[in-house]
């Protein structure tokens, strides 16, 4: 049985749908549309992995990719306000040695 995913899993990637042809001759895929597998891509050091996925995992696995994307989109309002606050100590400190 496989495991449950974590209910605060975090994933990069993306959500694509593999489709292949199995290569038996009376199966649907050789004349109509090819099988399909959900999958997550993932480039880590410049190279694409792909992750298949079962359909009862996609619920979940959507819901990690959006809370990453919550994530850093939280970690650039944080290094924004960071950025903010060192232009304004710069700045305070310009002008106390203009003093």
């Amino acid at each position: 049985m496989p495991h449950p995913l974590p209910a605060d899993l975090l994933l990069r990637g993306s959500l694509i749908t593999l489709r292949r042809k199995c290569g038996k001759p009376s199966c649907h895929c050789a004349k109509d549309a090819p099988h399909e597998t959900p999958a997550l891509s993932i480039s880590v050091r410049n190279v694409t992995q792909i992750v298949t996925l079962r359909r009862e995992d996609l619920a979940q696995v959507r819901k990690a990719l959006r809370r990453y994307q919550q994530a850093l989109a939280e970690l650039d309002r944080t290094a924004l306000s960071g950025i903010t606050l060192l232009r304004r100590l710069r700045r305070s400190a310009g002008r106390a040695r203009r003093r």
